[in-house]
């Protein structure tokens, strides 16, 4: 890494907030609900023509198991050597629609809202622009820049993890361009995330006149679900929340089957492999039910090492150029494309998109003032890592 200047930029163009801003807004219009493969190819479409107009070389990899296609973009400088990979999402949780309605573009002030705009396309929009200003300013990077624009992050990156992880391993470095934390925090460090089905299947009766001969499903695992919440341990870093559940057929049945999707996430891999065993092996209240539990994890924890500490000050050094101080944030329960980069020790920084709040919400915003500062702290990081 390397803190010098490319060339003298007294003279270059100047990185304009509402300009980022307008391009912002121009995405997020493109609304692009992850399980939605033609609203997110539409994404994509742009995302393909505003790189592929700016010189990059870009590969479109179609999409599978009903999901919308993976961009891929690299500047023409470099060859074929590692380099810098930047990852971000073109998907949104937000249903087509939500632009009209709940979560309007709209301007109060600071805030800027719209679906997705946090998370994340105003960072996946900052990807681009600091790119298309080295473009505008005619200079080449000592590292070639490839930038994956991924189409299903919201749901784990299930099709996407094996091209993201090939991808990091050709690379020197990782930047993420998810949403910065409060106050402008960036990520070193992310909780492992698991996910488990779980099925009570019990034995149907009628409600009314043979309730005795049932075995009430719902019963069995409002149980289990007591005891998946009670493994919640804030001290440790441990969470469950079964957030969805289905089960029975009608109100005067006993119910023959119940099914809960559970999330967990865990601090490190060691109670990662602790808290999977457990749920895996729960057994049931009443024998005379069954209980079926699938899943595991789908995100590794991603771990603040030497080398991602090393990349995190270098970080707050340029920061510090461009005139903020720069502060990270540990552990946080959310998980990203990041957490299979830095588990393969690939020195990874997260976080690196616009400061705001409410994400996934119908209040999602940045704030305006963070655009500025973030795009050029982006541009420096691809001017000096070496």
């Amino acid at each position: 890494m390397n803190d010098k200047s490319i060339r003298d930029q007294s003279n270059a163009p100047r990185i304009d907030a509402e300009e980022i801003l307008a391009g912002v807004l121009e995405w997020v219009g493109i609304e692009s609900p992850t399980h939605d493969a033609a609203a997110v190819n539409r994404m994509a479409d742009r995302v393909q023509h505003d790189m592929g107009g700016i010189g990059a070389h870009v590969e479109r990899i179609p999409g599978v198991d009903g999901f919308g296609d993976l961009l891929k973009a690299r500047t023409p400088w470099g060859g074929d050597g590692p380099g810098i990979l930047v990852l971000s999402h073109i998907d949104t949780v937000h249903p087509i629609g939500s632009i009209d309605d709940i979560l309007p573009v709209r301007r109060e002030e600071d805030r800027v809202y719209g679906p997705g705009i946090y998370d994340m396309k105003a960072g996946a929009y900052l990807a681009y622009y600091a790119y298309r200003h080295l473009v505008r300013m005619g200079v080449e990077t000592p590292l070639p820049i490839t930038f994956l624009y991924v189409p299903e992050e919201e749901v784990g990156s299930p099709t996407s993890r094996e091209i993201i992880e090939r991808e990091a391993l050709n690379n020197k470095f990782v930047l993420v361009t998810e949403p910065a934390r409060e106050g402008g925090k960036i990520v070193t460090s992310r909780k492992g995330v698991a996910d488990f089905h779980l099925t009570v299947k019990g034995r149907p009766a009628h409600a009314g006149s043979r309730h005795e001969d049932g075995r009430s499903a719902i019963k069995e695992m409002a149980k289990q679900i007591l005891r998946l919440e009670e493994m919640t341990d804030y001290e440790s870093g441990i969470t469950f929340n079964v957030g969805m559940i289905e089960g029975g057929t009608g109100i005067n049945v006993v119910p023959a089957q119940c099914t809960v999707h559970v999330d967990m996430r865990v601090p490190d891999e060691a109670s990662a492999e602790t808290m999977c065993e457990r749920i895996l092996g729960l057994t049931v209240f009443d024998s005379d039910t069954t209980l079926e539990v699938t899943g595991g994890m789908n995100r590794p924890a991603f771990n603040k090492d030497e080398k991602i500490a090393a990349l995190f000050e270098h970080a707050k050094s340029l920061a510090a150029e461009v005139g903020f101080e720069l502060e990270d944030v540990l552990k946080t329960g959310g998980g990203s494309d990041g957490n299979f980069t830095a588990a393969l020790g690939v020195p990874t920084l997260d976080g690196l998109g616009a400061d705001g709040h409410g994400a996934h919400s119908d209040y999602e915003h940045i704030y305006y003032s963070s655009l500025e500062p973030r795009a050029k702290l982006m541009l420096r990081l691809l001017q000096t890592l070496t």
